[in-house]
């Protein structure tokens, strides 16, 4: 296995981006001022209101270089990369 770094991440992202899933495992949230878990289902891209940190993806938030963590995964006849950071933890794929 290779190891995953942001520039991977993101040629991943611009390589799939018409056939990109999305899936929200954690978040942060403000009103308890933690990350709080979210029970979600991956679901395909749609275009963020807001495209800096997000590279123009609702559900993807990058923090920066070196505070983001990237792995790669292999599972349920998807392929795709988990991202943890102080913002949650989420995953992109794309069907095998």
């Amino acid at each position: 296995m290779t190891k995953v770094t942001r520039s991977t991440f993101k040629s991943f992202v611009k390589n799939n981006r018409e056939k990109l899933l999305v899936k929200v495992h954690s978040e942060f949230d403000g009103m308890t001022d933690c990350v709080e878990s979210i029970e979600d289902e991956f679901t395909p891209a749609v275009p963020a209101n807001f495209p800096e940190n997000t590279l123009g993806i609702a559900g993807i938030w990058l923090c920066g270089p070196g505070r983001d963590r990237y792995h790669e995964f292999d599972k349920d006849g998807l392929k795709g990369i988990e991202v943890y950071n102080s913002c949650g933890h989420f995953s992109v794929a794309v069907k095998k």
